[in-house]
């Protein structure tokens, strides 16, 4: 379980710290343990001056497929969802040192919403981002019904957080979702050299900087909470149970 989520500190990119999803033979779905896991050493590298940017990276072909079924199913069931992936969410939300992704593949649910609190994200071109919420029978989460409008205006973000329609890595970049479409043998090198030419910066000058554009956080924060209550009733609800049966199926 520990090694479904990697926190490295290469050295070849001085003050860069990485957090890998690396659960491969499950497109990197995300558990309650793994949140836990990245919550932690968010939290751990906000206090860390040797950290001075995190780079979120999964693996090849593959960013996370988002949520794991069966944390939602057991939760459905009558369950307990945890306060890990709130807890994962604020941190993400909150943090204060500069936030760089990659992407290759596969982003979907949380694989997509995790980006919109990142400063640089890049992706391959074979990349496909999806929030397919309502097809579960769920609503978005981590603030992108307040983020993405934002970005991408109303359209956009009804196509993707509603409709449930993927966007390619063309499409994402046209919204302003990511930064830069790169070569996919490139994803992780590009990403790493991105996040250590930020630390390399001042990191006071960095940090004002960053808090200049990003604004007051509270609103998000706010808007995560608010999402969370009702993510959680619709978790509860039959055509939820019904809709992670079908899932579960295929």
């Amino acid at each position: 379980m520990t090694d479904d989520v990697l926190i490295e500190r290469p050295d070849a990119y001085p003050g860069v710290e990485v957090i890998r999803l690396n659960r491969p033979a499950k497109k990197n779905a995300i558990t309650r343990a793994m949140y836990a896991k990245m919550a932690q050493a968010l939290n751990a590298a906000a206090s860390d001056d040797a950290v001075r940017a995190t780079a979120f990276l999964g693996t090849e072909g593959c960013f996370s497929a988002g949520n794991d079924m069966a944390d939602f199913m057991a939760f459905a069931m009558g369950g307990t969802m945890g306060g890990e992936v709130l807890d994962f969410l604020r941190a993400l939300a909150g943090a204060q040192k500069p936030l760089v992704s990659g992407v290759d593949g596969l982003a979907i649910g949380v694989g997509t919403t995790l980006h919109l609190h990142c400063d640089l994200t890049i992706a391959s071109s074979r990349s496909m981002f999806r929030t397919p919420f309502v097809d579960l029978a769920l609503v978005p989460e981590a603030a992108s019904s307040l983020l993405v409008p934002r970005i991408a205006g109303h359209q956009r973000a009804f196509a993707l957080l509603a409709a449930g329609e993927p966007f390619t890595a063309a499409q994402a970049l046209e919204a302003g979702l990511i930064w830069k479409i790169v070569d996919a043998e490139a994803i992780e090198t590009q990403a790493l050299t991105l996040a250590a030419g930020l630390a390399a910066k001042s990191p006071e000058a960095l940090r004002i900087a960053r808090q200049l554009i990003r604004g007051d956080r509270a609103d998000v924060l706010a808007r995560i909470d608010e999402e969370a209550r009702h993510f959680s009733a619709q978790l509860k609800s039959a055509e939820a149970r019904a809709a992670f049966e079908a899932f579960m199926r295929r």
